[in-house]
């Protein structure tokens, strides 16, 4: 991973345990800001990229969270192991996604991690 690269883990807070046998865990969850590109990925069960002009705006979500996994419906996927620290990333144009190895459309990413304000302030920031 390049210097230009930044990563960032997906929340795990509670039942690591099953998310590793479902083979979701923390080393393989994550979100990546290139400067050109954005990847995403949650295990085997959820991948994206697209480029990062397509994030038309990146905010922190404080709207009710009724589940943990990857779950989504008409362009809007939740990818998340925890209620918190979560991330609203819309993305104009919409993009392709892939969940449970099925292509979907993604107009907002709804993602938890670590670094929340980290990962806004990297979808926002000025191409170096």
């Amino acid at each position: 991973m390049g210097t230009d690269v930044k990563r960032f883990p997906i929340r795990f807070r509670h039942l690591v345990f099953m998310y590793r046998l479902l083979g979701m865990s923390p080393a393989n969850s994550w979100i990546e800001v290139e400067p050109d590109v954005v990847r995403a990925k949650m295990g085997w069960a959820f991948r994206t990229e697209f480029p990062r002009t397509s994030v038309s705006s990146a905010s922190l979500d404080t709207s009710r969270v009724l589940g943990w996994g990857v779950h989504g419906w008409k362009g809007e996927w939740l990818v998340n192991a925890t209620s918190d620290g979560i991330v609203r990333i819309a993305i104009e144009p919409r993009t392709c996604a892939h969940v449970l190895m099925l292509s979907v459309r993604l107009g907002v990413l709804r993602i938890g991690v670590e670094d929340p304000d980290g990962l806004i302030r990297a979808l926002t920031a000025r191409k170096p």
